[in-house]
Protein backbone atom coordinates (compact mmCIF):
# COMPACT_ATOMS: atom_id res chain seq x y z
CA UNK A 1 0.00 0.00 0.00
CA UNK A 2 2.80 2.72 0.79
CA UNK A 3 3.66 3.19 -3.22
CA UNK A 4 7.49 3.95 -2.83
CA UNK A 5 7.88 0.53 -1.94
CA UNK A 6 5.18 -1.08 -4.07
CA UNK A 7 6.44 0.05 -7.06
CA UNK A 8 10.33 -0.96 -6.41
CA UNK A 9 8.49 -4.39 -5.51
CA UNK A 10 6.46 -4.71 -8.52
CA UNK A 11 9.55 -3.65 -10.35
CA UNK A 12 11.81 -6.34 -8.94
CA UNK A 13 9.07 -9.33 -9.02
CA UNK A 14 9.56 -12.52 -10.93
CA UNK A 15 9.07 -15.97 -9.95
CA UNK A 16 11.83 -17.09 -8.99
CA UNK A 17 11.91 -14.11 -6.28
CA UNK A 18 8.72 -15.88 -4.74
CA UNK A 19 10.14 -19.49 -5.14
CA UNK A 20 13.26 -18.10 -2.95
CA UNK A 21 11.02 -16.53 -0.68
CA UNK A 22 9.09 -19.29 0.28
CA UNK A 23 11.84 -22.12 0.05
CA UNK A 24 13.89 -19.67 2.53
CA UNK A 25 10.70 -19.80 4.36
CA UNK A 26 10.19 -23.13 5.03
CA UNK A 27 14.14 -24.19 4.96
CA UNK A 28 13.97 -22.09 8.31
CA UNK A 29 10.81 -23.94 9.69
CA UNK A 30 12.15 -27.35 8.85
CA UNK A 31 8.34 -28.22 7.16
CA UNK A 32 6.19 -27.54 4.70
CA UNK A 33 3.43 -24.93 4.84
CA UNK A 34 -0.17 -26.38 4.56
CA UNK A 35 -1.52 -23.11 3.17
CA UNK A 36 -1.24 -20.70 -0.11
CA UNK A 37 1.68 -17.94 0.41
CA UNK A 38 1.11 -14.80 -1.20
CA UNK A 39 3.71 -13.41 -3.68
CA UNK A 40 4.08 -10.13 -1.71
CA UNK A 41 3.95 -8.47 1.72
CA UNK A 42 1.91 -5.46 2.68
CA UNK A 43 3.68 -2.21 3.11
CA UNK A 44 1.99 -0.29 5.86
CA UNK A 45 2.00 3.13 5.89
CA UNK A 46 2.37 4.84 9.14
CA UNK A 47 -1.16 6.03 9.34
CA UNK A 48 -2.81 2.81 8.32
CA UNK A 49 -0.72 1.07 10.53
CA UNK A 50 -1.41 3.46 13.56
CA UNK A 51 -5.35 3.06 12.65
CA UNK A 52 -5.48 -0.62 12.75
CA UNK A 53 -3.82 -0.45 15.94
CA UNK A 54 -6.10 1.95 17.46
CA UNK A 55 -9.60 0.51 16.45
CA UNK A 56 -8.32 -2.88 18.07
CA UNK A 57 -7.15 -1.40 21.28
CA UNK A 58 -10.52 0.25 21.59
CA UNK A 59 -12.58 -2.52 20.26
CA UNK A 60 -10.81 -4.88 23.20
CA UNK A 61 -10.94 -2.50 25.61
CA UNK A 62 -14.74 -1.69 25.09
CA UNK A 63 -15.13 -6.14 25.41
CA UNK A 64 -13.23 -6.22 28.44
CA UNK A 65 -15.49 -4.06 30.69
CA UNK A 66 -17.17 -6.58 33.23
CA UNK A 67 -20.59 -5.88 32.15
CA UNK A 68 -20.08 -6.80 29.01
CA UNK A 69 -17.37 -10.07 30.09
CA UNK A 70 -20.26 -11.26 32.28
CA UNK A 71 -23.17 -10.80 29.36
CA UNK A 72 -20.71 -13.05 26.99
CA UNK A 73 -20.85 -15.84 28.86
CA UNK A 74 -24.36 -16.58 27.64
CA UNK A 75 -22.40 -17.55 24.37
CA UNK A 76 -20.72 -20.92 26.02
CA UNK A 77 -22.90 -24.16 24.97
CA UNK A 78 -23.58 -25.59 28.24
CA UNK A 79 -21.88 -28.97 27.40
CA UNK A 80 -18.53 -26.55 27.23
CA UNK A 81 -19.39 -24.88 30.32
CA UNK A 82 -16.45 -25.16 33.12
CA UNK A 83 -15.02 -22.81 35.98
CA UNK A 84 -15.37 -18.98 34.35
CA UNK A 85 -11.97 -16.93 33.42
CA UNK A 86 -11.14 -14.26 35.37
CA UNK A 87 -10.52 -10.91 33.66
CA UNK A 88 -9.91 -10.83 29.65
CA UNK A 89 -8.21 -13.47 28.03
CA UNK A 90 -4.28 -13.42 27.28
CA UNK A 91 -4.59 -13.55 23.72
CA UNK A 92 -7.18 -12.00 20.95
CA UNK A 93 -6.84 -11.32 17.66
CA UNK A 94 -8.94 -8.53 15.31
CA UNK A 95 -9.83 -9.00 12.11
CA UNK A 96 -9.76 -5.68 9.66
CA UNK A 97 -11.14 -5.37 6.24
CA UNK A 98 -9.27 -2.72 4.62
CA UNK A 99 -11.52 0.15 3.11
CA UNK A 100 -11.22 3.54 1.65
CA UNK A 101 -12.61 5.98 3.93
CA UNK A 102 -14.30 9.50 3.70
CA UNK A 103 -10.79 10.87 4.02
CA UNK A 104 -9.80 8.90 0.80
CA UNK A 105 -7.28 6.95 2.67
CA UNK A 106 -7.22 3.30 3.79
CA UNK A 107 -8.67 2.72 6.99
CA UNK A 108 -9.63 -0.32 8.84
CA UNK A 109 -13.18 -2.13 9.29
CA UNK A 110 -14.19 -4.81 11.67
CA UNK A 111 -15.09 -7.95 10.25
CA UNK A 112 -14.78 -10.77 13.08
CA UNK A 113 -12.86 -11.13 16.36
CA UNK A 114 -11.41 -13.75 18.72
CA UNK A 115 -9.94 -14.87 21.96
CA UNK A 116 -8.32 -17.86 20.26
CA UNK A 117 -5.05 -17.51 19.55
CA UNK A 118 -3.33 -16.98 15.37
CA UNK A 119 0.40 -17.87 14.11
CA UNK A 120 1.81 -16.17 16.35
CA UNK A 121 5.12 -17.93 16.31
CA UNK A 122 4.73 -18.52 12.39
CA UNK A 123 5.10 -14.16 11.76
CA UNK A 124 7.84 -13.83 13.23
CA UNK A 125 9.28 -16.60 10.62
CA UNK A 126 7.54 -15.03 7.80
CA UNK A 127 8.67 -11.73 8.16
CA UNK A 128 12.35 -13.12 8.57
CA UNK A 129 11.78 -14.51 5.30
CA UNK A 130 10.36 -10.97 4.01
CA UNK A 131 13.10 -9.23 5.71
CA UNK A 132 16.31 -11.51 4.03
CA UNK A 133 14.00 -11.29 0.25
CA UNK A 134 14.04 -7.44 0.78
CA UNK A 135 17.69 -6.95 0.97
CA UNK A 136 17.97 -8.28 -2.67
CA UNK A 137 15.07 -5.79 -3.62
CA UNK A 138 17.13 -1.98 -4.59
CA UNK A 139 14.89 0.48 -2.46
CA UNK A 140 13.36 -2.07 -0.31
CA UNK A 141 17.03 -3.02 1.20
CA UNK A 142 16.41 -1.97 4.70
CA UNK A 143 15.35 -3.65 7.91
CA UNK A 144 11.79 -3.92 8.09
CA UNK A 145 9.58 -4.66 11.33
CA UNK A 146 6.06 -6.45 11.55
CA UNK A 147 5.87 -5.17 15.54
CA UNK A 148 3.40 -2.50 16.75
CA UNK A 149 5.83 -1.85 19.35
CA UNK A 150 9.15 -2.78 20.49
CA UNK A 151 11.38 -4.53 18.34
CA UNK A 152 11.98 -8.60 16.59
CA UNK A 153 13.37 -9.07 20.47
CA UNK A 154 11.28 -7.99 22.72
CA UNK A 155 8.10 -9.50 20.78
CA UNK A 156 9.32 -12.42 21.07
CA UNK A 157 9.96 -12.06 24.90
CA UNK A 158 6.30 -10.94 25.09
CA UNK A 159 4.73 -14.08 23.24
CA UNK A 160 7.19 -16.42 25.63
CA UNK A 161 5.90 -14.56 28.92
CA UNK A 162 2.27 -14.81 27.53
CA UNK A 163 2.35 -18.81 26.48
CA UNK A 164 5.00 -20.22 28.93
CA UNK A 165 4.00 -17.56 31.75
CA UNK A 166 6.91 -19.18 34.85
CA UNK A 167 6.85 -22.91 33.92
CA UNK A 168 9.62 -24.92 32.04
CA UNK A 169 8.46 -25.09 28.18
CA UNK A 170 8.40 -29.12 28.79
CA UNK A 171 5.02 -28.42 31.26
CA UNK A 172 3.47 -26.76 29.11
CA UNK A 173 1.49 -28.07 26.01
CA UNK A 174 0.06 -26.44 22.49
CA UNK A 175 -3.35 -28.47 22.45
CA UNK A 176 -4.86 -29.42 19.36
CA UNK A 177 -6.29 -32.26 17.45
CA UNK A 178 -3.97 -34.26 15.32
CA UNK A 179 -1.53 -31.72 15.14
CA UNK A 180 0.44 -32.89 12.24
CA UNK A 181 -2.64 -32.62 10.04
CA UNK A 182 -3.43 -29.25 11.08
CA UNK A 183 -3.24 -26.40 8.04
CA UNK A 184 -1.79 -24.23 10.68
CA UNK A 185 1.09 -27.17 11.70
CA UNK A 186 3.88 -24.89 10.16
CA UNK A 187 2.92 -22.39 13.01
CA UNK A 188 3.04 -25.73 15.62
CA UNK A 189 6.78 -25.97 13.91
CA UNK A 190 7.26 -22.45 14.81
CA UNK A 191 6.34 -22.38 18.37
CA UNK A 192 8.98 -25.68 19.46
CA UNK A 193 11.59 -23.92 17.68
CA UNK A 194 11.19 -20.68 19.26
CA UNK A 195 9.28 -22.10 22.85
CA UNK A 196 9.93 -25.18 23.14
CA UNK A 197 6.40 -26.08 23.47
CA UNK A 198 5.11 -29.49 21.91
CA UNK A 199 1.85 -29.81 20.24
CA UNK A 200 -0.13 -32.72 22.00
CA UNK A 201 -3.34 -34.35 20.56
CA UNK A 202 -6.01 -34.37 23.79
CA UNK A 203 -5.81 -38.08 23.37
CA UNK A 204 -2.53 -38.29 23.83
CA UNK A 205 -2.62 -36.92 27.47
CA UNK A 206 -3.47 -39.24 30.57
CA UNK A 207 -6.16 -37.66 33.42
CA UNK A 208 -5.36 -38.71 37.39
CA UNK A 209 -8.33 -36.65 38.88
CA UNK A 210 -8.19 -32.94 38.10
CA UNK A 211 -4.47 -33.38 37.09
CA UNK A 212 -3.10 -33.79 33.26
CA UNK A 213 -0.01 -36.10 32.34
CA UNK A 214 1.72 -36.36 29.05
CA UNK A 215 4.55 -38.35 27.38
CA UNK A 216 8.02 -36.80 27.25
CA UNK A 217 10.75 -37.74 24.52
CA UNK A 218 12.08 -40.05 26.41
CA UNK A 219 8.79 -42.08 27.71
CA UNK A 220 8.67 -40.37 31.32
CA UNK A 221 5.41 -39.19 32.30
CA UNK A 222 5.53 -35.52 32.65
CA UNK A 223 2.86 -33.35 34.59
CA UNK A 224 1.08 -30.24 32.20
CA UNK A 225 0.79 -27.48 33.73
CA UNK A 226 -0.02 -25.04 30.73
CA UNK A 227 -2.05 -25.49 28.31
CA UNK A 228 -1.53 -23.34 25.05
CA UNK A 229 -5.25 -23.41 24.21
CA UNK A 230 -5.81 -24.28 20.42
CA UNK A 231 -8.12 -26.77 19.98
CA UNK A 232 -11.61 -25.52 17.56
CA UNK A 233 -14.48 -27.44 19.45
CA UNK A 234 -16.67 -28.37 16.29
CA UNK A 235 -13.81 -29.91 14.80
CA UNK A 236 -13.46 -32.26 17.88
CA UNK A 237 -17.14 -32.85 17.23
CA UNK A 238 -17.11 -33.13 13.37
CA UNK A 239 -14.00 -35.78 13.78
CA UNK A 240 -16.59 -38.12 15.71
CA UNK A 241 -14.17 -38.74 18.22
CA UNK A 242 -15.99 -37.99 21.48
CA UNK A 243 -15.15 -35.73 24.03
CA UNK A 244 -11.63 -35.90 25.43
CA UNK A 245 -10.14 -35.51 29.38
CA UNK A 246 -9.48 -32.13 28.55
CA UNK A 247 -13.21 -31.01 27.55
CA UNK A 248 -14.77 -32.18 30.80
CA UNK A 249 -15.13 -31.09 33.77
CA UNK A 250 -12.47 -28.72 36.39
CA UNK A 251 -9.11 -28.94 35.97
CA UNK A 252 -5.57 -28.31 37.72
CA UNK A 253 -4.41 -26.72 34.87
CA UNK A 254 -3.69 -22.95 33.67
CA UNK A 255 -5.38 -21.92 29.99
CA UNK A 256 -3.75 -19.45 27.58
CA UNK A 257 -6.86 -18.65 26.72
CA UNK A 258 -9.38 -20.20 28.27
CA UNK A 259 -11.43 -22.30 26.59
CA UNK A 260 -14.43 -20.54 27.01
CA UNK A 261 -13.46 -17.42 25.13
CA UNK A 262 -12.99 -19.16 22.15
CA UNK A 263 -17.10 -18.90 22.83
CA UNK A 264 -17.40 -15.63 24.22
CA UNK A 265 -15.26 -13.27 22.17
CA UNK A 266 -16.69 -14.06 18.81
CA UNK A 267 -18.99 -13.27 15.91
CA UNK A 268 -21.60 -13.34 18.78
CA UNK A 269 -19.59 -9.78 20.29
CA UNK A 270 -20.28 -8.05 17.56
CA UNK A 271 -23.61 -7.27 17.63
CA UNK A 272 -22.65 -5.32 21.23
CA UNK A 273 -19.99 -3.32 19.60
CA UNK A 274 -20.46 0.19 18.98
CA UNK A 275 -17.18 1.79 17.28
CA UNK A 276 -16.42 3.49 14.12
CA UNK A 277 -14.48 0.71 12.79
CA UNK A 278 -17.95 -1.95 13.66
CA UNK A 279 -20.59 -2.43 10.63
CA UNK A 280 -23.51 -3.28 11.66
CA UNK A 281 -24.45 -6.82 13.10
CA UNK A 282 -27.13 -7.95 14.62
CA UNK A 283 -28.18 -11.82 15.62
CA UNK A 284 -30.45 -13.48 13.42
CA UNK A 285 -32.90 -14.12 16.58
CA UNK A 286 -33.12 -10.66 17.19
CA UNK A 287 -33.92 -9.41 13.60
CA UNK A 288 -37.66 -8.93 12.93
CA UNK A 289 -38.04 -8.34 9.10
CA UNK A 290 -35.63 -8.54 6.93
CA UNK A 291 -33.82 -5.94 4.83
CA UNK A 292 -35.02 -5.64 1.34
CA UNK A 293 -31.38 -5.19 0.02
CA UNK A 294 -30.62 -8.51 2.03
CA UNK A 295 -28.70 -9.81 -1.02
CA UNK A 296 -26.85 -7.01 -1.91
CA UNK A 297 -25.66 -5.26 1.33
CA UNK A 298 -25.44 -8.42 4.38
CA UNK A 299 -24.02 -11.39 5.29
CA UNK A 300 -24.95 -14.41 6.79
CA UNK A 301 -22.65 -15.66 9.12
CA UNK A 302 -22.16 -18.56 11.67
CA UNK A 303 -21.27 -17.01 15.01
CA UNK A 304 -18.45 -19.57 16.05
CA UNK A 305 -17.22 -21.09 12.52
CA UNK A 306 -13.42 -21.36 11.68
CA UNK A 307 -11.92 -20.49 8.57
CA UNK A 308 -14.88 -19.02 6.71
CA UNK A 309 -16.77 -22.04 6.77
CA UNK A 310 -20.80 -21.68 6.41
CA UNK A 311 -20.23 -17.38 5.71
CA UNK A 312 -22.80 -16.54 2.73
CA UNK A 313 -22.01 -13.41 1.09
CA UNK A 314 -25.13 -13.64 -0.84
CA UNK A 315 -27.72 -14.52 1.32
CA UNK A 316 -31.54 -15.08 0.44
CA UNK A 317 -34.92 -14.93 2.29
CA UNK A 318 -34.59 -18.90 1.45
CA UNK A 319 -31.24 -19.08 3.13
CA UNK A 320 -32.33 -17.31 6.37
CA UNK A 321 -35.99 -19.18 6.38
CA UNK A 322 -33.57 -22.66 6.19
CA UNK A 323 -32.36 -22.02 9.63
CA UNK A 324 -34.32 -23.11 12.36
CA UNK A 325 -35.61 -21.18 15.20
CA UNK A 326 -33.46 -22.61 17.53
CA UNK A 327 -30.34 -21.80 15.94
CA UNK A 328 -30.84 -18.21 14.57
CA UNK A 329 -29.41 -17.07 18.10
CA UNK A 330 -25.71 -18.72 16.80
CA UNK A 331 -26.04 -16.84 13.47
CA UNK A 332 -25.85 -13.15 12.91
CA UNK A 333 -26.43 -10.72 9.80
CA UNK A 334 -23.45 -8.12 9.03
CA UNK A 335 -23.71 -5.06 7.36
CA UNK A 336 -21.44 -6.20 3.75
CA UNK A 337 -17.83 -4.48 3.64
CA UNK A 338 -16.86 -3.02 0.43
CA UNK A 339 -12.97 -4.07 0.41
CA UNK A 340 -10.65 -1.61 -1.40
CA UNK A 341 -8.38 -3.12 -4.35
CA UNK A 342 -5.80 -1.80 -1.75
CA UNK A 343 -2.74 -3.45 -3.68
CA UNK A 344 -1.42 -3.38 -7.33
CA UNK A 345 -0.59 -7.21 -8.51
CA UNK A 346 2.63 -7.41 -10.59
CA UNK A 347 1.17 -9.69 -13.09
CA UNK A 348 -1.86 -7.08 -13.58
CA UNK A 349 -5.09 -6.00 -11.48
CA UNK A 350 -6.09 -5.52 -7.88
CA UNK A 351 -5.85 -7.52 -4.62
CA UNK A 352 -7.59 -7.39 -1.59
CA UNK A 353 -6.59 -7.43 1.96
CA UNK A 354 -7.44 -8.29 5.41
CA UNK A 355 -5.49 -7.37 8.14
CA UNK A 356 -5.59 -9.74 11.53
CA UNK A 357 -4.16 -7.53 14.52
CA UNK A 358 -3.08 -9.86 16.71
CA UNK A 359 -2.76 -8.76 20.50
CA UNK A 360 -0.78 -10.31 23.76
CA UNK A 361 -1.65 -10.47 27.44
CA UNK A 362 1.44 -11.34 29.49
CA UNK A 363 0.72 -12.92 32.81
CA UNK A 364 0.62 -9.68 35.49
CA UNK A 365 -0.50 -7.71 32.91
CA UNK A 366 -4.08 -5.69 32.70
CA UNK A 367 -4.35 -5.22 29.22
CA UNK A 368 -4.07 -6.95 25.68
CA UNK A 369 -1.65 -4.94 23.78
CA UNK A 370 -1.48 -5.04 19.38
CA UNK A 371 1.89 -7.27 19.15
CA UNK A 372 2.11 -8.19 15.64
CA UNK A 373 -0.26 -8.91 12.42
CA UNK A 374 -0.74 -10.96 9.48
CA UNK A 375 -2.60 -10.72 6.19
CA UNK A 376 -4.65 -12.45 3.75
CA UNK A 377 -4.84 -11.51 0.33
CA UNK A 378 -7.63 -12.11 -1.71
CA UNK A 379 -9.32 -11.49 -5.27
CA UNK A 380 -12.15 -13.97 -4.23
CA UNK A 381 -15.27 -13.20 -2.34
CA UNK A 382 -13.71 -14.10 0.55
CA UNK A 383 -10.87 -14.11 2.06
CA UNK A 384 -9.42 -17.31 3.72
CA UNK A 385 -6.85 -19.23 1.81
CA UNK A 386 -9.76 -21.86 0.83
CA UNK A 387 -11.80 -19.54 -1.14
CA UNK A 388 -8.63 -18.49 -3.53
CA UNK A 389 -7.53 -21.29 -4.59
CA UNK A 390 -5.89 -21.28 -8.31
CA UNK A 391 -5.06 -17.64 -8.17
CA UNK A 392 -1.84 -16.17 -7.91
CA UNK A 393 -0.89 -12.89 -5.50
CA UNK A 394 -3.35 -14.34 -2.85
CA UNK A 395 -2.73 -15.90 0.60
CA UNK A 396 -1.05 -15.48 3.48
CA UNK A 397 0.97 -12.55 3.98
CA UNK A 398 2.01 -9.64 6.50
CA UNK A 399 1.92 -6.13 6.98
CA UNK A 400 5.69 -4.46 7.37
CA UNK A 401 6.86 -1.31 7.46
CA UNK A 402 10.72 0.28 7.87
CA UNK A 403 12.25 -0.61 11.61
Amino acid sequence: MDPQFREAFNAAFDSARYERYRADLEGSLGCEVGFRLAETPVFFPAYLRERCARAASEIVATLSQPALVERMRAAVPERYARERPEGVPQIACVDFAIVRGDDGRFEPKLVELQGFPSLFAFEIFQRDAWDRELQRVAGCDRDWSAWFSGDRDSYLSCLKQTILGAHDPQSVVLLDLDPPAQKTSCDFAATKLLLGVDAVDPRELTRRGARLFRRGPSGAEIPVERIYYRLVPDELERSGRGSSAVLSGALDVEWVPHPNWFWMWSKYSLPFLEHPAAPRTKLLSDVDALPADLGANYVLKPLFSFAGAGVNVHPSAGDVGAIAPAERERWCLQEKIAYAPAIEAADGGSVKVEVRVMLLRPDGANELVPATNLCRLSRGDLLGVDFNKNLTWVGSSIGIWPA
